[in-house]
């Protein structure tokens, strides 16, 4: 399946919508994000206008991993969870296996150290053929 990408709105939904990615009004904003991320094995909080998520996002489908992004605007950057005072919750953000990794600096060193896609491959994110 190339070229996939699975771009998510969070948008407000009844409670009787059964997609994966439905939203429960009665859920706050905070509970929806841990949600979506735990629930995919790679999220991308993501900005259209941003070159680090685009290079980001390629690497990612390079490798054969779709993963989900979520598209913010300016004002919604702020909800992205994070892991430490230095972690400033800006985009791009990159979870794998419902844990920051951080942005695409990260993603880099992850790739570069030979350590991403057996990491992508234990969160089921990535599929290596039996005869690798």
């Amino acid at each position: 399946m190339q070229g996939v990408q699975h771009q998510v709105r969070l948008e407000l939904t009844t409670s009787g919508n059964t997609s994966p990615l439905a939203i429960d009004i009665s859920e706050s904003t905070e509970v929806r994000i841990q949600r979506l991320i735990s629930e995919n094995p790679v999220v991308i909080f993501s900005r259209s206008s941003c070159c680090m998520c685009h290079v980001m996002k390629n690497l990612l489908h390079t490798i054969g991993v779709h993963p989900t992004v979520i598209e913010l605007e300016e004002d919604e950057i702020s909800g992205i969870p994070t892991n430490s005072a230095e972690d400033s919750g800006e985009t791009p953000a990159l979870f794998i296996g419902g844990t920051r990794v951080g942005g695409l600096e990260s993603l880099v060193a992850l790739h570069l150290s030979n350590k991403l896609v057996p990491l992508l491959v234990d969160v089921g994110a990535l599929v290596v053929p039996l005869w690798v």
